[in-house]
């Protein structure tokens, strides 16, 4: 029974060895100029969009993770980064609460002009589209805000869409911003590909929500911001590469 429990001891250990670190970056991605935006341990680096130091437990750090309380609203609850970034390689992990909704922005304009970032920057949709509709009355989600979507603007093939994780369970996300060329990623496969400032894109922006938006997707260089929106969410890993 002894050797049996060594063993198994023994086993259990290599697997932690051998397991990676959360929000550290190797050798290999120091060389390549990855960095990461969250150090696992503090919100250093983040403060609230158009405001100050995140100090009301809204936003927290536990056990290497970057938690959003889902006491967040769509008025309020938005952290966005110190450092602005243009064109990038940007991946994170995320996890989401059962029935719930997040989101990552990119290429977000702070200004006195507009209370809120989505009007500025992007979104990669971040929802566990199983369970919204049981933790919501009943809301069936249009394509458009379906998790890994370019919020209102772009659509996977829900055909061939990768397999969202369930809630309560870490996926990885990965956005590449060049030059305009815009790819979306879900748990290592294509969500969307499209073309930023194309003609299809001024035309998918005047006709739908962003028509009343001018400066929607505009700035070419801006903060990445993360969401409360109102349900508990969780995010580590969070590095970028700019191109």
């Amino acid at each position: 029974m002894k050797r049996i429990f060594l063993a198994l001891s023994m086993a259990a250990l290599a697997l932690c060895a051998c397991a990676p670190k959360t929000n550290t970056l190797t050798s290999k991605e120091k060389a390549e100029g990855w960095q990461l935006l969250f150090d696992g341990k503090t919100l250093d680096g983040w403060h609230y969009y158009n405001g100050g130091a995140i100090d009301d437990g809204e936003w927290f750090v536990k056990d290497g993770e970057l938690a959003a309380s889902g006491t967040g609203s769509d008025a309020k609850g938005y952290i966005v980064t110190d450092g602005l970034y243009d064109n990038f390689d940007l991946k994170w992990e995320w996890k989401i609460s059962k029935g719930g909704n997040s989101g990552l922005l990119y290429h977000v304009v702070e200004t006195p002009a507009y209370s809120v970032p989505y009007v500025t920057g992007p979104e990669y949709q971040i929802i566990d589209d199983v369970n919204y509709a049981e933790m919501n009355d009943g809301y069936i989600l249009e394509p458009w805000q379906r998790c890994a979507v370019d919020y209102a603007m772009y659509v996977p093939d829900f055909d061939t869409a990768p397999i969202l994780k369930p809630a309560g369970e870490w996926n990885q996300s990965e956005i590449i911003f060049d030059n305009g060329h815009v790819t979306y990623k879900l748990n290592g496969v294509v969500t969307v590909e499209f073309d930023a400032w194309t003609d299809d894109w001024y035309a998918r922006k005047d006709a739908g929500k962003w028509a009343s938006a001018p400066d929607y997707g505009l700035a070419r260089s801006g903060n990445i911001c993360l969401q409360d929106h109102g349900y508990p969410a969780w995010f580590r890993n969070i590095k970028i590469r700019q191109l």
